[in-house]
């Protein structure tokens, strides 16, 4: 079994679901889905918001990207976005 902890479902239902309301191509931040779950505690979740970006991409559901090249999202230091994979 794959040593990787799972990321919280509702991050990653949060993250699909603001993806699903955007145009094709359309980004989101992963502040947009911790502020969907978290409320006004959403801060305490970033690192899991990025955790769940970072499963959807390992699932080649999403790409993450800074300044619109794709990154890892484990390495990359500073503001993400996440979009449908292409």
């Amino acid at each position: 079994m794959a040593s990787s902890s799972a990321a919280d479902p509702r991050l990653v239902a949060s993250i699909r679901s603001l993806l699903a309301q955007r145009a094709e191509g359309a980004t989101i931040c992963p502040s947009e889905a911790a502020r969907a779950v978290g409320g006004d505690d959403w801060r305490d979740l970033m690192q899991p918001a990025r955790d769940a970006a970072r499963e959807l991409a390992d699932q080649g559901e999403v790409e993450v990207t800074q300044r619109g090249e794709v990154v890892d999202v484990t390495t990359a230091r500073g503001p993400v976005r996440i979009r449908r994979a292409r």
